[in-house]
């Protein structure tokens, strides 16, 4: 199973996923939690350059995509080696963060083609006011008007393709009982009271 949490900086990703993690640990699920980009060679290198001043630059931008592209294959296949049917995979991020936070769209999803492609994915959104307020202070580019852009295509993207979206400002405890809502049919765990 192939679980991605998506939503812009500041939506709660990280706050969210070991929650969900000891939720389904709880039935006797063996999970593993992977974040883009990965710890791989290839990840590290993007790491490195999203430091870097240029790094929104047009041919930065493409530059980087590519080597997303060349992550996301190599986290495929150590996905693939694990994935017997009783491995739970929860993945921060994905080729879906690459499709609304670079372009051009059409570019970025020929390259991203051969990735694996998830059982459901989570959008957790968030008005990217709210967003900026989370990470103020963090390290960032980002502007109220790009994150808008980057919301705007998530969305999109998530009513063509049936995202489970989520309310990422009702606060911690009302957002993970809405996730655990999302996630347990999956599994089938559909119990009363099985969300408290």
């Amino acid at each position: 199973m192939y679980i991605i949490i998506e939503g812009i900086d500041g939506a709660g990703k990280s706050t969210q996923i070991p929650y969900l993690k000891e939720w389904l640990e709880e039935f006797g699920l063996s999970v593993e939690l992977v974040v883009e980009p990965t710890d791989s060679n290839v990840g590290r290198l993007i790491r490195k350059m999203l430091k870097n001043p240029d790094a929104n630059s047009e041919n930065m931008q493409k530059t980087l995509g590519l080597l997303f592209a060349a992550d996301r294959l190599l986290l495929k296949e150590q996905i693939e080696k694990k994935d017997n049917g009783k491995k739970v995979i929860i993945s921060d991020r994905s080729f879906y963060s690459s499709l609304v936070y670079q372009n051009p769209f059409e570019w970025i999803k020929t390259i991203n083609k051969y990735v694996k492609k998830p059982d459901i994915v989570i959008l957790m959104d968030i008005d990217p006011k709210t967003s900026l307020s989370r990470i103020k202070g963090e390290d960032t580019f980002e502007t109220i008007d790009f994150l808008t852009s980057v919301r705007e295509k998530y969305l999109k993207i998530a009513n063509e393709e049936n995202f489970k979206i989520i309310d990422a400002s009702n606060g911690e405890k009302k957002v993970t009982i809405d996730i655990k809502k999302a996630i347990a049919p999956l599994f089938g765990i559909c119990k009363d009271g099985i969300f408290e």
